[in-house]
């Protein structure tokens, strides 16, 4: 992988990430378009660039990650369902991780869902009223988040349509699915540079620069998504990322019905 490709995917993640439209799938589709030789350390690279990620949420909603304990206690309850789903579904996940294909369906079918979504919306989105979250509500929706191991459901999109279906708003659930990313994210990256080390695998210098440059870009790059997504969703909600996902998602499905080989290098 070279410095460019590196900062492309950090690019991707960083805009994707919390957009509804699957970061995962986005990485798997640039590698392969980029012919990106997909060794352990390009993949252990596209799961450790998340850090900056998830580090650009942490310094836009710092004060709430000094509220209170309670704040926690959701976010623990929110993560413990992927935390058991991943020990149980690892060997599955890492195979989806390899076909384009699946991407492509799941873009395809989420972006269906997402053209009739925003009808989720309760009374309170009118009203603009903040719901307190309980931690059986913060358990669904990890429930929900567990969906996003099927690359191209996409984390941010299972999340948020999981804290609609508890009543909250389109921003109050947004902002969930931002905090509930810190812990998961956090602990996908620790595992995968553990089982990187144990399975015998080293870092050199040029390893280290590469996830230096790739989470700074993708630190900053998150920080603008945020902001504009968050706007973007208060005001026009969630169609445009609908057809976005259908039209990205009908490319790729057309491709491999036309013979078009899209598996990753």
């Amino acid at each position: 992988m070279t410095i460019i490709q590196a900062i492309i995917l950090a690019i991707i993640e960083g805009i994707t990430e919390f957009l509804p439209v699957s970061s995962t799938g986005h990485m798997i589709i640039g590698s392969t378009i980029m012919g990106i030789q997909q060794d352990e350390f390009v993949k252990l690279f596209t799961v450790a660039i998340q850090f900056g990620t998830i580090l650009s949420v942490v310094v836009l909603y710092w004060k709430r990650f000094f509220q209170s304990f309670d704040f926690y206690l959701k976010l623990l309850a929110g993560f413990i369902p992927a935390v058991i789903a991943g020990l149980f579904f690892k060997d599955y996940i890492d195979m989806l991780l390899e076909n384009v294909v699946v991407v492509g369906v799941m873009l395809f079918l989420g972006g269906i869902v997402f053209l009739f979504i925003d009808k989720l919306a309760t009374h309170s989105e009118e009203k603009g009223e903040v719901q307190p979250m309980s931690y059986k509500q913060a358990a669904i929706i990890g429930v929900w988040q567990c969906l996003a191991m099927v690359p191209g459901v996409s984390r941010s999109a299972a999340t948020i349509i999981g804290g609609m279906t508890q009543g909250f708003t389109r921003k109050n659930a947004a902002e969930f699915s931002f905090f509930l990313a810190v812990p998961t994210m956090f602990a996908a990256t620790v595992k995968s540079i553990y089982d990187h080390v144990k399975d015998g695998g080293a870092f050199t210098t040029e390893h280290f620069q590469l996830f230096a440059i790739g989470n700074v870009v993708a630190f900053v790059v998150a920080i603008i998504a945020i902001r504009s997504f968050i706007a973007y969703l208060t005001k026009s909600g969630f169609k445009a990322f609908g057809w976005y996902r259908i039209v990205v998602g009908g490319i790729i499905i057309a491709l491999h019905l036309a013979g078009v080989s899209m598996q990753m290098y």
